[in-house]
């Protein structure tokens, strides 16, 4: 037979012989794409361009079920529906290191973006038994989960029980995560701890993590961490498989120590570590940082990556734990908008310490506005310059796809409250025009910080967001406090633009913080 391919004048013409099938729009092709068959709820479908065909199983968990007429899988949770963004059906939530004793919780909040109840499934972890959670439309859970001790790498009821170089080196946890799915979209965030006191007790150790659903998990990342302190808390990260059969190699910056049935790892060195779905590998470095360290799964894999609990800046108290779930490479950009966290004794921003890390060799950066001093090249891949002790906002653009992680300092550096939290900045390119997003109403105070173009009109839970513009950068800030607890009373909002803008969410209890980008979308930049 032969194709049909679109010539310059709009019309189709006949082109070369097909060997197998003429898929309209492409011309010869394997399939043609949006048709295929199901088997019991296995779905068999061709490619959007045609060239092969895609199995998946339909899972009834999420609500997903095979339509026998195009093979494909069907409902709010099918991937051609979901598109790419922080809101999803399956999450893996998964515990990191963290000094911070037992007796706090780890926890996980969703919220709910349907208009219908969304009905969850958790399993693994530590649980025993699964856990079936119902969160209702447009509202905000939170579910307490049990410690994975392996992973928390200090077993302690009590607070600080790990400070003093009792931490775990490693592990290599099988289904060492919590799965989650939903029936419905939903956004996960994961609090590493909950709570930063518990009567006249603190926890001192607390960061939080936006988790990203696997639909957009992908194959290669970077790791932004921090130097191991005096040899005593570490650098870290975690590796986590969707999939059985997953063979991630690790190639760290830093030497770091067999345990809990992980290998040790020399820097420099690749290895790889097979990983079933579900499972964790964690490693840690006390001499060493973990930051610019390359993940490569041979199947979709999340990393989230960190510290036990680190001074920012070095030798200036108190030390928190950090975390945040990395953005892969392919969602990397090469623009972004910086600003420094604000406290209410510091309404213009507190010092932070910014860190980008290349995906390339020989990157140039420019900023707008200028930042005296800061570096304009980082030779190689993997490679990190730093900006410290930095008040300002500014445009970062790079001429090749950077990870760009921000670090708050230790409440004795100023600001009289918090301590060390990081977060990723988000790509310019992964802006959105609106999101709902969670702050905990159980701190002492919750702030947004909002990026919009100039002249974009943004309104959070229905009121108008007032900008300063950044020097000649094009962008806008606002930062929102204090952040009340929403129109639900449960640190749920909704923030909407005239145009694409980006959202950052952090909050202060006494001798904690959090932070975490408060979503993004995550579709593939091609650099």
């Amino acid at each position: 037979m032969k194709s049909l391919v679109c010539g310059a004048d709009g019309h189709f013409h006949a082109g070369d012989t097909c060997g197998s099938v003429c898929a309209p729009d492409i011309g010869c092709a394997v399939c043609v794409p949006q048709t295929g068959t199901c088997t019991g709820n296995s779905s068999h479908t061709c490619t959007a361009d045609g060239t092969g065909y895609i199995d998946a199983v339909c899972d009834p968990a999420q609500g997903e079920a095979c339509d026998a007429n195009t093979g494909a899988c069907t409902g709010a949770c099918a991937a051609q529906v979901l598109g790419s963004s922080y809101i999803g059906c399956e999450y893996y939530p998964t515990i990191t290191g963290n000094t911070a004793g037992t007796s706090f919780d780890f926890a996980i909040a969703i919220a709910n973006t349907a208009n219908a109840d969304a009905t969850l499934t958790i399993e693994d972890g530590a649980l025993t038994t699964p856990l079936s959670v119902v969160v209702p439309a447009n509202t905000v859970k939170v579910q307490i989960l049990p410690w994975q001790l392996a992973l928390k790498l200090c077993p302690g009821a009590a607070t600080d029980a790990c400070i003093d170089g009792s931490m775990g080196q490693a592990a290599l946890a099988p289904k060492g995560a919590y799965h989650v799915r939903s029936n419905q979209p939903v956004t996960v965030y994961q609090f590493n701890t909950l709570e930063y006191a518990k009567g006249s007790d603190f926890s001192f150790s607390n960061d939080a993590s936006l988790l990203l659903p696997t639909n957009v998990w992908r194959n290669n990342y970077l790791a932004a961490s921090w130097a191991g302190l005096a040899n005593v808390n570490g650098s870290e990260f975690a590796v986590t498989a969707m999939m059985d059969g997953t063979n991630v190699t690790i190639n760290t910056k830093a030497n770091s120590i067999a345990g809990g049935g992980a290998p040790a790892f020399a820097a420099g060195t690749p290895q790889t570590v097979a990983l079933m779905a579900g499972d964790v590998i964690e490693l840690t470095s006390r001499d060493g940082d973990f930051t610019g360290s390359s993940i490569s799964g041979d199947k979709p894999v999340q990393v989230i990556s960190g510290h036990y609990c680190v001074d920012v800046p070095d030798g200036v108290a108190a030390c928190d734990h950090i975390e945040e779930s990395m953005f892969s490479v392919d969602a990397l950009g090469r623009r972004y908008m910086i600003n420094a966290p604000a406290v209410t004794s510091i309404p213009s921003g507190k010092a932070e310490v910014v860190r980008i890390i290349a995906t390339g060799a020989g990157t140039n950066l420019t900023y707008e506005p200028p930042q005296p001093g800061a570096p304009t090249t980082i030779a190689n891949a993997g490679d990190f310059v730093e900006i410290s002790g930095t008040t300002a906002s500014f445009l970062i653009t790079a001429d090749q796809k950077v990870l760009v992680a921000q670090y708050m300092e230790g409440q004795n550096a100023g600001g009289g409250t918090g301590d060390p939290a990081m977060t990723l900045a988000v790509p310019v390119e992964q802006f959105r025009n609106s999101y709902l997003f969670h702050a905990p109403t159980n701190y002492e105070s919750n702030y947004v910080d909002v990026t919009a173009p100039v002249g974009a009109t943004v309104m959070l839970d229905g009121a108008p967001v007032t900008f300063t513009a950044v020097g000649a950068s094009g962008f806008a800030l606002a930062r929102v406090y204090p952040l009340t607890a929403g129109p639900g009373g449960d640190g749920s909002h909704n923030i909407s633009g005239s145009m694409p803008f980006g959202i950052t969410v952090y909050g202060y209890g006494q001798y904690t913080s959090y932070w975490y980008p408060g979503g993004l979308n995550l579709t593939d930049i091609i650099n």
